[in-house]
């Protein structure tokens, strides 16, 4: 077992903002490795912000990104519980990171929930389609269909996307991530996304 000095609970704690007990905890379960304690106070960060999601969020502020040569930018609004926690650092960058993201990685909706029935059937149709002409036996298919459709959510979807800077984790999760640092719901409730041209672009419902 390694020793758990406390300048490397500093260190993690440094890094992941993260209480002194839960890094010496996490750095007990990793056997003293920095970045295995980082893993493992995510994943626990990220089930303890399943307790606060039910949370009124009626704070936050709404940030911008802009793309290099103005050809590109997004609004996106998100929400906390607290105006102290809207101020924060922490919270601003957690914002402009999701601007960035939504810039980069075009998403249609915030959540599954929020795609629309009529896009749904169309996918599934497609899927379908693909399947057949793959030639695929007819009894595999509804299955394939399913498992092709959880890629089409990872794509449309603000919240089950991979996170441009680090895809180990999707947006969802990071966001869990900053629920547990900040003690506090946070939830993305719109954005628009503009690009030069595209006279397609649109708002997402507001949930």
């Amino acid at each position: 077992m390694a020793e758990i000095t406390a300048q490397l609970v500093k260190e993690l704690r440094d890094r992941t903002g993260a209480g002194m007990m839960e890094c010496k905890r996490a750095l007990g379960e990793a056997n003293g490795d920095l970045a295995e304690a980082e893993v493992v106070l995510r994943k626990h960060g990220i089930a303890n912000a399943g307790k606060k999601s039910a949370r009124a969020t009626k704070q936050g502020v709404i940030g911008s990104y802009i793309h290099a040569g103005a050809q590109l930018g997004v609004l996106v609004e998100v929400n906390c519980e607290s105006d102290f926690v809207a101020r924060t650092d922490d919270f601003r960058e957690l914002v402009h990171d999701i601007a960035m993201q939504i810039a980069a990685a075009d998403p249609q909706f915030i959540r599954r929930e929020d795609v629309t029935g009529p896009a749904i059937e169309k996918e599934r149709e497609i899927q379908r389609a693909r399947a057949l002409a793959e030639g695929k036996p007819e009894k595999m298919v509804d299955r394939i269909v399913e498992g092709r459709m959880s890629k089409f959510y990872e794509e449309v979807c603000l919240l089950e996307q991979p996170y441009i800077k680090d895809n180990s984790l999707t947006v969802g999760q990071l966001i869990a991530t900053k629920i547990a640092k900040c003690g506090e719901n946070i939830t993305v409730a719109r954005f628009v996304r503009l690009k030069v041209g595209d006279a397609a672009a649109g708002e997402t419902p507001a949930e």
